[in-house]
């Protein structure tokens, strides 16, 4: 039986580094479709908060000193 070394360090079927699940699904666009994160990694992710990110971008939006050179024509 083939084995199928896993880089998902919080997937429940990962075991010693490798896949244990009895069948695997693979999406070429999404990666694997069998992926199970652990109980730890869920919580993780219900603890994270949106509203801190939001309000970072929110202060590099007023920054519009970048754009400067979109406005400056070609002086060729």
């Amino acid at each position: 039986m083939p084995r199928i070394k896993c880089h998902y360090a919080d997937c429940v079927f990962v075991d010693e580094g490798y896949c244990s699940a009895a069948a695997v699904e693979i999406d070429p666009d999404t990666g694997c479709a069998t992926y199970s994160p652990t109980d730890d990694a869920a919580a993780k992710v219900d603890e994270f908060d949106d509203e801190d990110e939001t309000e970072e971008w929110d202060e590099e939006e007023g920054d519009e000193e970048d754009d400067d050179w979109l406005d400056d024509e070609d002086e060729f």
